[in-house]
């Protein structure tokens, strides 16, 4: 897409199919982005069209907030919106993302999206039931505004530069807010160096989310929940290598949500949930073996040896988010090795 893309039509089904034509489209139809529109939304932010939010070195692209606005608009965003997708877009162009890794590769991994601080009241942002599910607007056109950024700027086609063999439903959309006032425990972006009072995004390059069923009682939870992140299969229980480095086991970061009554909880820090978790996420050799992560044939001291999946406690983003009356969690591993991606929080400006 050009900023200097000019389209005209007759009437509104013309231009969203003239946006099918063009190959702007997610698979759904889109809002055509008209001049008028794009420039309401830049103003609402402040921004003028042609300040640069970042690049992508290696495919000579440069993101301007004028390309933002104006897949914003498509994604059928509301003006008010678009300083939280500037902010993801400049998060996951950060190079410590490294957004040509997950946006190219083969695991077909999405961009996760999660807000934090007041934006997320003031914008209506779901942090609750029906978390990654349909039925916001905020959530699903912030989502999928960075679905259409990576295609459209980006150049993460599908059949072009984003080659995923399976992908998952989390590449239409995918973003939600953490319940931060909800708890006690400490907000995701304060623990990422952001105050209670500023409004920032975290984006995690991610595999689809894997629902967590446990009774209710804080231990039973946290014993189904590594138990879920410890399978065989994903992006961390596997082996792989980063460009021509070999990394071995695909160690990397790990996003779990927690949801029901936060008075379950009170006698838990998010500190003492991921030590808990961190000794818990992990496989012995032997299994590595038999699924050939590990080379050799198994020896019987391999099923008493086990090894992390995780690196560090820390690298488990815990968020308390989802519905009230149940106590379900979710596990969305990382799309590859923590050298590969990690994730990166900027502030809604």
């Amino acid at each position: 897409m050009s900023e200097t893309t000019t389209v005209q039509w007759d009437d509104t089904l013309e231009a969203i199919e003239k946006c099918y034509e063009l190959g702007w489209t997610d698979g759904l139809p889109v809002v055509p982005p008209t001049q008028a529109r794009v420039a309401q939304f830049l103003d609402a932010a402040g921004l003028e069209a042609s300040c640069v939010v970042g690049e992508i070195p290696e495919r000579r692209r440069q993101i301007t907030a004028g390309k933002v606005a104006a897949n914003a608009v498509m994604a059928g965003c509301l003006p008010e919106y678009l300083p939280v997708v500037v902010a993801a877009t400049e998060a996951m162009l950060d190079p410590v993302f490294n957004l040509v890794g997950p946006s190219s590769s083969m695991g077909g991994a999405a961009v996760l999206v999660m807000v934090n601080g007041p934006v997320t009241r003031r914008l209506n942002i779901n942090s609750r039931n029906n978390l990654f599910g349909p039925g916001n607007r905020a959530n699903a056109t912030i989502g999928r505004a960075i679905r259409l950024i990576l295609m459209n700027a980006c150049a993460a086609v599908p059949g072009l530069f984003d080659r995923s063999v399976i992908g998952h439903p989390g590449k239409f959309s995918y973003c939600m807010a953490e319940a931060d006032t909800e708890t006690h425990w400490t907000p995701l972006h304060v623990e990422r160096g952001f105050s209670p009072d500023q409004s920032a995004v975290t984006v995690f390059a991610a595999e689809s989310p894997r629902q967590v069923r446990a009774t209710g009682h804080p231990n039973a939870i946290l014993h189904a929940i590594a138990d879920v992140a410890s399978s065989l299969g994903t992006s961390m229980s596997t082996s792989g290598s980063v460009g021509d480095r070999s990394v071995g086991l695909r160690q990397g970061q790990i996003v779990v949500t927690i949801a029901g009554n936060s008075d379950l909880w009170k006698d838990w820090s998010k500190d003492q949930v991921r030590e808990h978790l961190h000794s818990r996420i992990r496989r012995s050799v032997a299994d590595l073996k038999e699924a050939r992560v590990f080379p050799g044939d198994v020896e019987p001291k391999d099923a008493e040896t086990f090894i992390s999946l995780i690196p560090e406690p820390q690298d488990i983003l815990l968020v308390f988010a989802g519905g009230e009356e149940s106590n379900m969690s979710s596990v969305i591993p990382s799309w590859g090795p923590k050298i590969g991606s990690t994730a990166v929080t900027k502030e809604v400006k």
